[in-house]
């Protein structure tokens, strides 16, 4: 079965092990000469979203050893989450779409992709300017509702249905005032949130993007952080909270005292809008955006660019989080500029995904195995 190269709804661009520039439809993609290797013995693909692009990249190593790069459309993908042993959801625009592996271990699609992610189920919720995405334990999809100032689940009559808002916001209303973003989930259930700011009023946020930047605590309802710019992507792992300082470029960790408030660590520097934060051992996956000047400009961002002498980047950077270096990365030149989520495919090492709609997710039909 051929699933890449009909209908253009999906493809693949393969490349060397070299750090070489490809060039396909405007847009050319490069990466460093240890990727591959990397991913491969990690054990482990990479899936990230652009808003901007419309595209669910996945990021693999092929059987000859060189780096695989499927694109799969699906309509403003924003919040990407791994879940369960074969899950994949994506907050797409109006609906979050659920898609699951449908390969056992040992089988293979065109000779090469080990993971087929099929889409199997949505819900829609209509436009609220989804972002970050988790699954809790009752399996209910748990959505950051950016537009509603809220975290939300789908309701089965409703569009939504708001499970939890931050106590600074007076009312559920239609008013992006805050620009809620960011979720960390926690044994199956919301624990940190990001926003840009704790502003109670329609649009508030765009005024405190330097330094308004906020971590909030979903069981406490405390702000354990301030101070930040733009914050973005909280993610805990081994107990820990790593955020995104999109504002200042930074990768970094809350450090909490003993009464439970906390303070921004920055770790690195990345040369770009950060947003997208995945961690896996000692390596931590970090999404890069070319700043929307018309609308960011002024942030420290720019000082640190300029000081550093380097223009920003659209990509992924892994960061040893030891040595705090990035060691190897993937990087996007030309049409496409922005990213949004980024999450690790463990146990894949070249998966590919389909969309609905597609004479792909039409054709394709599996049953599960008896007994």
């Amino acid at each position: 079965m051929n699933v890449i190269e009909k209908g253009g709804s999906g493809r693949t661009e393969s490349q060397a092990k070299s750090p070489e520039t490809e060039n396909t439809s405007e847009t050319r993609y490069s990466v460093s000469a240890g990727l591959a290797a990397r991913l491969n013995a990690i054990g482990l693909s990479l899936a990230f979203s652009s808003y901007q692009s419309g595209l669910l990249y996945l990021i693999g190593v092929k059987p000859d050893g060189g780096i695989n790069i499927h694109q799969m459309a699906f309509p403003r993908p924003m919040g990407v989450h791994r879940h369960g042993q074969h899950g994949l959801s994506i907050a797409a625009d109006d609906q979050i779409l659920h898609l699951q592996n449908v390969l056992e271990p040992h089988e293979r699609m065109n000779d090469i992709f080990d993971a087929g992610f099929m889409p199997r189920q949505s819900e829609f919720t209509g436009r609220l300017d989804l972002h970050d995405l988790g699954i809790d334990t009752e399996g209910r999809s748990i959505f950051v509702n950016t537009r509603y100032n809220c975290l939300a689940t789908p309701d089965m009559r409703h569009s939504f249905r708001e499970i939890w808002r931050p106590p600074f916001i007076s009312a559920l209303v239609d008013e992006d005032r805050c620009h809620l973003n960011g979720l960390a989930m926690q044994d199956g259930r919301p624990r940190y949130v990001t926003a840009v700011s704790r502003s109670d009023t329609i649009d508030g946020w765009r005024d405190r993007r330097a330094d308004g930047g906020i971590v909030i605590d979903v069981d406490t309802n405390q702000i354990v952080c301030r101070g930040l710019s733009m914050p973005h992507s909280p993610r805990l792992h081994d107990g820990r909270l790593w955020v995104l300082n999109s504002g200042r470029g930074e990768l970094g960790e809350v450090e909490f005292d003993r009464d439970g408030m906390g303070r921004f660590v920055p770790y690195v520097f990345c040369p770009g809008f950060a947003r997208g934060l995945a961690i896996h051992g000692r390596f931590a996956f970090v999404g890069l955006s070319k700043p929307r000047y018309e609308r960011f400009e002024g942030l420290e961002l720019d000082a640190r660019l300029a000081e550093a002498d380097s223009n920003p980047w659209c990509g992924i950077q892994i960061i040893d989080l030891e040595t705090r270096s990035c060691v190897d990365w993937l990087r996007i030149d030309g049409a496409v500029s922005e990213l949004y989520d980024l999450e690790l495919l463990a146990g894949h090492l070249c998966p590919l995904a389909v969309a609905p709609g597609t004479s792909e997710a039409a054709s394709l039909v599996t049953v599960p195995k008896p007994g």
